[in-house]
């Protein structure tokens, strides 16, 4: 993903996105900007069909999280009759529920994808009740069919599939058969990439190990920059990543000459010499079949989860960090987990030599929503 000089913009399969000046909350339900667009001569515009607001907490030139949303909300931009108003840098606050009042009644927005954690209780919820002629979706299984509005729903990527794939490649392009992983924070979710990259790593390199360091935030770039360093000096040659924005960490084990695998969006341009791939949240499948089937007169799903059998996860290309035994496991690995191969095949212990997993479990087996260990393999501790 190219970037421009100045930083404020990103291109990706020919798409250009930037940064917004505009904070669209200061406009809301306000008779001045009224006043202000029809004094300025500009001319209200028909309506197309379909608006879609798009609602990030961060910026979209993150190389993380709200980069991969962006590259979503490029696909629908192609679309024929979708208008598409975005909003970054939103905080988890009130300022969630005043850009999605602006972008329903400024706008006219009939679809809503708010795609932060903190949007979806209470400000999510509440909106959907207020407004019962919108869609409202959240990037999460949050959604309760029990308690929760109708209008309202969730999508959900499986992004352990990629990084069990980014495992099966660091395996393979390591040479010191130390592998380092910075996490952020240890819930479930999280862990469940870990062990998912380390059960890559340990099936095509039994050798190996994989150190972890786990932040405790989302969003830490100088604990981020500490701990590549600090894996780096301990002998990692590779390291691999679950923080909101790669960035810092892919940048900082190039400069110091080891390999990186990515997270959440693309990261390749960052690491030329030492990328090897990355797992990457695949959210235009999402938004462009929300639109088409909204252009259908179909209803949405409430509830719509997969990973590389629906398209919704993909790995980058692979970059010059990869041998040529990593790309062809990986090729295999993301085609048989298309296919459904599992990636947890039991029995297997956690770093403790406690059972975790007597049997096998599915790809989308609800028990690993409840992963509380690191694998065996993994050095490091979540406490």
């Amino acid at each position: 993903m190219p970037r421009s000089p100045d930083d404020e913009t990103w291109t990706h399969g020919g798409a250009t996105l930037s940064n917004f000046s505009m904070n669209r909350r200061h406009f809301l339900g306000s008779a001045a900007a009224g006043s202000l667009l029809l004094a300025s001569g500009m001319k209200a515009e028909a309506a197309t069909p379909l608006t879609i607001g798009m609602i990030y907490v961060g910026p979209v030139t993150d190389f993380g999280w709200n980069q991969a949303h962006a590259v979503g909300a490029a696909a629908l931009k192609a679309l024929p009759d979708v208008t598409v108003v975005e909003e970054e840098n939103v905080p988890e606050t009130d300022a969630v529920a005043q850009s999605m009042e602006s972008m329903i009644n400024l706008d006219g927005a009939k679809l809503l994808f708010p795609t932060s954690f903190g949007y979806f209780d209470p400000f999510m919820k509440e909106a959907a009740k207020k407004h019962a002629d919108v869609e409202f979706r959240h990037p999460t299984s949050l959604w309760n069919k029990d308690t929760d509005p109708i209008n309202l729903g969730g999508y959900f990527c499986y992004l352990d599939q990629g990084h069990y794939v980014n495992g099966v490649a660091a395996g393979l392009s390591t040479k010191s058969n130390k592998i380092g992983f910075i996490a952020a924070k240890p819930i479930a979710l999280v862990l469940r990439n870990v062990n998912a990259f380390t059960l890559g790593v340990k099936k095509v390199n039994p050798n190996a190990e994989v150190r972890l360091i786990i932040t405790g935030e989302w969003s830490l770039p100088v604990r981020e920059a500490e701990a590549t360093n600090a894996l780096v000096d301990a002998g990692c040659d590779v390291i691999a990543c679950h923080v909101d924005s790669p960035k810092v960490i892919v940048e900082t084990a190039e400069g110091r000459g080891v390999k990186s695998c990515g997270h959440n969006a693309d990261q390749a341009s960052l690491a030329p010499k030492g990328f090897i791939t990355g797992a990457e949240l695949k959210w235009g499948t999402v938004y462009t079949e929300y639109a088409k089937l909204i252009a259908a007169g179909e209803k949405l799903p409430n509830v719509n989860e997969g990973g590389y059998d629906k398209d919704m996860v993909a790995s980058t290309a692979f970059g010059a960090g990869a041998t040529e035994a990593a790309i062809a496991a990986a090729t295999k690995a993301i085609e048989e987990t298309r296919s459904g191969a599992p990636i947890f095949v039991g029995p297997l212990k956690d770093n403790t030599g406690k059972l975790v997993i007597d049997g096998t479990l599915g790809l989308y087996d609800g028990a690993l929503w409840g992963t509380d260990y690191l694998i065996e393999g993994v050095v490091g501790s979540i406490t």
